[in-house]
Parts: structure tokens; sequence; C-alpha cells
């Protein structure tokens, strides 16, 4: 039994011995990885002269975004002015039409009889007239001679007088029947595409009744609406960029043309309309459309290209390198230049600090990291 517990204890020794002595050799070893290497400094990234950038003091301009809907400048709308029945329609939605163009035909029966009646009135009035007027005219040399009365020659006198009021009413019948039957052919007001159809062949118009669109898309405008204390910063002539819904790959000219003089009611907006060139027709009236207006260049102000500002949560930041490390800094912007692609930068950003431009992976705070650029470089961005 003692043997036993001899012999055991001397084996729990000898487990002990053997552990203590691997922790003296793990720590002998001072730090070596699995496969027998020591653990190995960071690499520092090296940047070339194409990577950085740093602030500089360069003229912006401001921009000021816009939207709204394309409205074509010349359109009509063509109204029925009689009250008849549609003949004929001679054009359709799309097609092309030219000023004085006939595009419907409505019936002129009763509208030709009409003109025949009063033709007839008026023919009938003149007559009346015509003998009234030498009845006048023959009273007026016998009162002359004495041979009749003042009073006699008044009476025919006012026959006459009262002839040629009945004369003349009748002749504005006979205009207005001509006018009726002139409206019976509906013609197109201006040059421009037919946009909508609003009868039919059959149908009986109503006086008033729209008939026909037509647009002109030769000239298109957006109708912006902008804060009021953006105007005075607004010229007549001054250029934007617009971007069309469902065109997002093209980009359009624009001009300022008119900027309403009173704000919109219930608002403290303004209307402002640019003139849009459409000389292919590509844009259509009624088309939503985004942009900016270029606005006047300020003064001189420290920038950095937009590529160098990058976002976290929502956060503009850039990242430069300062004492050979990488430095994760918070940038406040100002005024956006998107024409040279530069963006003001209020603070945040030291001068003649190299700013990395660009998006790179896994750059991390504190990290180690070398601006190789060549000496005139660097001279420029101090």
């Amino acid at each position: 039994m003692f043997r036993f517990l001899r012999s055991r204890r001397t084996w729990i020794i000898a487990v002990i011995v053997l552990v203590v002595g691997g922790g003296l050799a793990l720590a002998g070893r001072g730090g070596e990885t699995k496969d027998g290497s020591k653990d190995k400094p960071a690499i520092a990234l090296e940047f070339g002269a194409g990577d950085l950038t740093a602030l500089e003091s360069q003229p912006i301009a401001r921009t000021l975004a816009v939207s709204g809907s394309l409205v074509a400048v010349n359109q009509a709308t063509v109204k029925a002015k009689v009250a008849v029945e549609v003949r004929a329609i001679l054009v359709r939605e799309g097609d092309r039409v030219s000023e004085g163009q006939v595009i419907a035909k409505l019936d002129t029966v009763d509208l030709a009889t009409r003109l025949d009646q009063q033709t007839g009135a008026r023919d009938a009035t003149r007559a009346q007239y015509e003998i009234a007027e030498k009845n006048r005219t023959t009273n007026a040399s016998l009162l002359e001679k004495r041979f009749i009365s003042q009073n006699a020659f008044d009476n025919v006198a006012s026959l006459s007088l009262a002839n040629r009021a009945q004369l003349e009413a009748s002749e504005a019948q006979v205009r207005l029947a001509q006018k009726a039957l002139r409206d019976a052919t509906v013609v197109a007001p201006i040059d421009g595409i037919v946009s909508r159809k609003n009868v039919q062949v059959g149908e009986k118009t109503s006086i008033d009744a729209p008939l026909f669109n037509i647009v002109d898309l030769d000239s298109i405008e957006l109708q912006a609406i902008v804060p009021a204390g953006e105007v005075a910063a607004l010229a007549k002539g001054m250029h934007a960029t617009l971007s069309v819904d469902g065109m997002s790959d093209r980009r359009f000219d624009a001009t300022i043309n008119r900027i309403n003089p009173a704000t919109e009611p219930g608002t403290r907006s303004i209307v402002v309309f640019l003139s849009v060139p459409n000389r292919d027709h590509v844009l259509k009236s009624g088309m939503f459309a985004n942009g900016v207006i270029r606005l006047a260049v300020g003064e001189p102000r420290p920038t950095l290209p937009l590529t160098a500002i990058q976002s976290d949560a929502g956060v503009p930041i850039v990242w430069t390198i300062e004492d050979g490390k990488l430095t994760r800094r918070t940038a406040v912007l100002g005024v956006r230049d998107e024409t040279t692609g530069r963006v003001e930068i209020k603070s945040g950003v030291p001068p003649g600090t190299p700013v990395v431009v660009g998006k790179f992976d896994n750059l991390k705070e504190g990290g180690p990291a070398v601006a190789k650029i060549k000496a005139s470089t660097a001279q420029a961005a101090n």
C-alpha cells in the first residue's frame, strides 16, 4: 500500500514538471506562431501622386437644384363654334398639322340654308332702303323749292333712316351666317402635333366643346419652382443642365427665359421658366425633369475633388496621411460645383495635408502609409 502511494505521488510530480517546463519553453520562444515564425510588423500602404491631392483654392460656381414639368410653349385647343353634326375627321393623334390645315368638317346644310335666308332678307331690305332714299332725295328738292312742308320732308327722311338701319342689321345677320358656315370647316390654328381628339364622326357638337388639342414641340420650357430667397441670384440667360425621367442617359441644356414677378399663392416660391431646345422632338409636354442652374462664380475657396469625399453613415469624411499614418477626418462641406467636380471644404482638412483621392478598401485609422509624391507635387500641395 505504501509503495502504491509513493509511486502515484511520483507520477503527479512528473506531470507538474512537464507542464511548468512547457510553459517556460513557450515563453522562451518569444511569441512565435504555430509554424515557428515570429509576428511581422504591418506593411505601410504606398500612395502615388495620382492617388493623392490637397486643398486647392479655386473659384467655385454655386448651383441651384430645380425640378418641374416640361410644357409646350405653343399649344392650342380647337373648339366647336357651331352646334352641328360632325361629318369628317381628317387627322388622328400624333399627326403633324400646319396652321390653316383642314382637320375636320361639320354638317353645313342647315348653315347654308340659314345663309340663303339671311341673304334674301338683306336684299329685300336693301330694295326698301333704296326706294326710301330716292323719296328722300326727291322731297329734299321739293322742300328747297317750297313745294312741300318741312314736316312732310322729315317724315320721308325718317323712313329712309329706318330702312337704312334695317339694312345694316340684315347685313350683320348675313355676316354671322357666313361666319357660321366657315366655322363648319375646322382648321388648325397653329403648326404642331395633334395630342388629343375629343370627337367622333356622327356626333353633334355643342358650342365651345373641345374638338382637338394641338401641341407645338419645337418650343419646350421647364416650369420650375424655386425659393423666393434664391431669386436674387438668378438672371435671364443663366444656363442649366437637366435630366428627364425615363432618359437618364441624356442631358439637356436649358436657359432661363423668364422669372415670374410674384410668388405663388400660399407659398414663398417663385416660378422660373427655362427654355429647352427640342429640335428632334424627343421631349414631350408633361414630362418631369430635374436639373441644376449654374449661378455666378464666387470668390476662390478651399476645395477638394468630389472623389476625395467619402461617406460614413451619411457623414462626409476624408482620409489623410499625417506623420506616416492614415487619419480619418470629418469634413464640413460647402458649395458643390458639379461642372468642375469640386466641393468647398469649410473645415476639417488642414492645408497642405495629403488627401487620398478615390475609394480604397480596408483603410484603417492609424495604419502606416507612405505618400510617394514628387517634390514639385508636394510643394503644390503646400
